[in-house]
């Protein structure tokens, strides 16, 4: 195999190549990186067995061919490349020789021939969906997605797509997150998607042009940007989040967003990893009062708000609660009260294009 390429064009591949790529894996072929030049395009592969990444980039191929290079020590060496153009010219026996300027490397390779095969999807159900749309809903469920195993199915975002609106869902036992946006598709299907995948799909989307996908049983393919990201789905019974959403609130607030978060943020300053504490919520006819207690002293703050219905003191985690209102979007939102033990959702101040649930802490067991 023999090409010649622009730096910028490897350097960009590699570095999102590589993300898909295994850091530590008993098949040595899934550390690397696999190339393979023809025609006139360098094709580029990640794939650590659960999460696939591909994409191409132009190259003029003087021999055609395929090798697989240490992911790390490849893409440190092209980032390092001193000229715009490099020539890369791989052996027989896989050894890769990289020329740029004044600088060459020589590297060990693995055949191709034992890099695994990337499954094949060719999509039961297909749609689109914009790809600022997507990326924003990404970003607004993404934080809900449980860190544990516990459960593994709620360690992925629930897609829900029908009635032409495709709903994400996401959930881990503290809080909810939801969010839809209207596409054009005539499907009707569900599906869970791993969260390490779609943070993957985040980093790659841009605000312009459409995002493709190809759902299967077992497997889904996102195609943009000139990437294709290939990725397990999770399997199992995700949670009736429709049941856990409160049907009724006794109180709302309307909130400017930045007020309310710099408050908690504020208050927070009191509390740590090691001395934890619940922020006390006072909503008030015309203000909400913020308040904590830990060791190291006491906080309290307020902020103004138009409210409706029963006053009541709840209690929240200050990081699920954080969480939820970094990842608002609208200037104003719209605060639902059912109890003090009831969930409070999040909503925007007009519509429901996104809805966040967060669970109160008892605050007679705290404090």
């Amino acid at each position: 195999m023999k090409i010649i390429c622009e730096k910028r064009d490897l350097v960009e591949a590699v570095t999102n190549i590589q993300r898909a790529v295994s850091t530590k894996s008993s098949v040595p072929a899934l550390e690397g990186i696999l190339l393979r030049a023809s025609g006139e395009t360098l094709f580029l592969c990640g794939y650590d067995l659960e999460i696939g990444m591909t994409t191409e980039i132009p190259a003029h191929v003087r021999e055609e061919g395929a090798t697989v290079l240490s992911a790390k020590l490849f893409g440190d060496i092209v980032r390092r490349l001193p000229a715009d153009s490099l020539e890369l010219d791989v052996d027989e026996k896989d050894r890769a020789t990289i020329r740029s300027g004044v600088s060459e490397f020589t590297i060990a390779g693995v055949m191709a021939s034992e890099y695994p095969e990337l499954p094949k999807i060719r999509g039961e159900w297909q749609f689109s969906a914009p790809a600022g749309a997507l990326k924003s809903m990404i970003r607004q469920t993404l934080f809900a997605v449980a860190d544990s195993d516990a459960k593994p199915i709620h360690t992925g975002t629930l897609f829900e797509i029908g009635g032409g609106v495709l709903r994400l869902v996401s959930v881990d036992g503290y809080r909810l997150a939801m969010r839809e946006e209207a596409v054009q598709s005539d499907c009707h299907t569900d599906f869970v998607v791993p969260g390490k995948t779609l943070a993957e799909i985040s980093r790659l989307l841009g605000d312009e042009g459409d995002v493709q996908l190809f759902v299967e049983l077992r497997h889904i393919a996102f195609r943009a940007g000139g990437y294709t990201v290939i990725s397990r789905l999770l399997e199992g019974e995700f949670l009736d989040y429709r049941a856990a959403i409160p049907p009724s609130h006794a109180s709302e607030a309307i909130v400017r967003t930045r007020a309310f978060t710099e408050s908690v943020e504020r208050v927070s300053l009191l509390i740590t990893d090691r001395l934890k504490s619940p922020i006390r919520c006072q909503f008030l006819e015309n203000e909400v009062q913020l308040s904590c207690s830990t060791p190291i002293g006491a906080a309290s703050d307020a902020f103004p708000v138009e409210f409706t219905g029963n006053t009541l003191e709840i209690g929240f985690n200050n990081r699920y609660l954080l969480d939820a209102l970094h990842n608002v979007e609208t200037d104003e939102i719209r605060v639902q009260l059912g109890g003090p033990l009831n969930p409070m959702k999040i909503l925007p101040k007009e519509g429901e294009a996104f809805l966040f649930l967060v669970l109160p802490v008892r605050l007679s067991s705290l404090n």
